[in-house]
């Protein structure tokens, strides 16, 4: 099946725009003796172009925040719009499409297959974006280019170093040409003098045009982001606002000459030669 969803809003003939993602007095609650609330009304709003820590220990509700942003979870009220579409109005399918096109995600542990090379890892982040596999791999090379592993292309991810595992998953996060990236705990599993290439690597991404969100437990490292939100008990305690040069409008990922991914390109056809 194709799904095709709206086209994010045209907003550059200026003004304040539509925000990539809006959260609006949103709550989490789970069931249980007794109930867990793991947001109690959080409102965010995050505009093209910021790179934003949300930091807060374990249990703040910081992770459930990050669900929620990346269409994983719905909220229990409130409401979570991701270029300016509400994903409370939208079918299931339709939501895994908008995740699949308009999100990408980077994992503390990485999440990628071992037994496939790291261009095809890569090239799997388009895999529900109906894009034909040289297509695919061909953005991928682009990907693997913008994090520095575009020479280890047919390496396996059990070669590479940790550091190396993560600019690829950073490649696959990017290959879509999302509209936001959600990086939970980047730098967790890795030492401290890779963890600071990683978060180089992350600014350098942001100031090239990406819109990104860190998670994170650590002060120091939301510290070094454009915009620090701090979360304690599902509620937000402190925001430093959005930095200067944020506007709220949506343009294309600037390191690729291609526009963001808006529907299907095309089918893949059967039995495609995947060299």
């Amino acid at each position: 099946m194709t799904y095709t969803l709206p086209p994010p809003p045209d907003n550059n003939g200026g003004g304040a725009g539509v925000p990539v993602l809006d959260v609006h007095d949103v709550t989490k609650h789970y069931p249980g003796e007794p109930p867990v609330q793991a947001l109690r009304g959080v409102n965010l709003t995050i505009g093209q172009g910021e790179l934003v820590g949300i930091v807060g220990p374990s249990g703040s509700g910081k992770t459930t925040l990050l669900q929620l942003m990346g269409t994983l979870d719905r909220p229990t009220s409130g409401r979570v719009r991701i270029t300016g579409l509400d994903v409370a109005t939208m079918a299931d399918d339709d939501v895994a499409y908008l995740r699949a096109t308009r999100i990408g995600f980077i994992f503390q542990q990485f999440f990628l297959a071992e037994h496939a090379t790291v261009l095809d890892n890569v090239a799997d982040g388009l895999l529900y974006a109906g894009i034909p596999l040289k297509q695919r791999r061909r953005r991928a090379l682009d990907a693997l280019d913008l994090v520095g592993l575009a020479q280890r292309p047919h390496a396996r991810p059990t070669q590479l170093s940790g550091g190396q595992r993560q600019r690829v998953a950073i490649a696959r996060a990017l290959v879509g040409q999302p509209a936001i990236v959600l990086a939970d705990e980047p730098t967790g599993n890795l030492d401290q003098a890779t963890g600071q290439s990683i978060l180089a690597l992350i600014d350098q991404l942001h100031r090239a045009g990406s819109t990104i969100v860190v998670i994170t437990h650590d002060h120091v490292i939301a510290e070094r982001m454009s915009r620090k939100v701090e979360i304690l008990d599902g509620l937000i305690l402190s925001d430093t606002g959005p930095a200067a040069g944020a506007d709220g409008r949506l343009h294309p990922f600037a390191p690729f000459a291609e526009p963001p991914i808006s529907g299907p390109q095309a089918e893949l056809p059967a039995g495609e030669d995947p060299s």
